[in-house]
């Protein structure tokens, strides 16, 4: 199964949404603001992708904390205490499909993992 991580009141997750509909891709969704995300989980997708990859320095939310702060992020263990504490920093959607994920939307990505 399928399963797409995000906020759903986000337009790229809206979209993801829509293509695998349109598509009749059969997904689970995993709300980050009602169900959070674990370490765990995080690790695992540090492992595939990068920090770097699941951490969106672009955020609003990410900016406002820097700024606050003057906190940065340089390794996996700062991003995971950040990305759990504050998951609208993730970059959307995380897909999970096959042992793997993907990150962000791509249509020819899509079509390529998904169909």
């Amino acid at each position: 199964m399928i399963k797409v991580y995000g906020i759903p009141n986000c337009d790229t997750i809206k979209k993801t949404q829509d293509w695998l509909n349109k598509n009749k891709v059969a997904y689970e969704f995993h709300d980050y603001k009602k169900e959070g995300i674990t370490a765990s989980k995080l690790k695992e997708w540090i492992k595939l992708v990068g920090w770097e990859t699941l951490f969106n320095k672009k955020s609003s939310t990410w900016k406002k904390i820097k700024e606050a702060t003057g906190q940065d992020v340089t390794n996996a263990a700062e991003a995971i205490k950040i990305l759990q504490a504050n998951n609208s920093i993730i970059k959307r959607p995380v897909v999970e499909h096959n042992g793997s994920i993907f990150v962000g939307f791509s249509e020819a990505s899509f079509k390529e993992q998904l169909l």
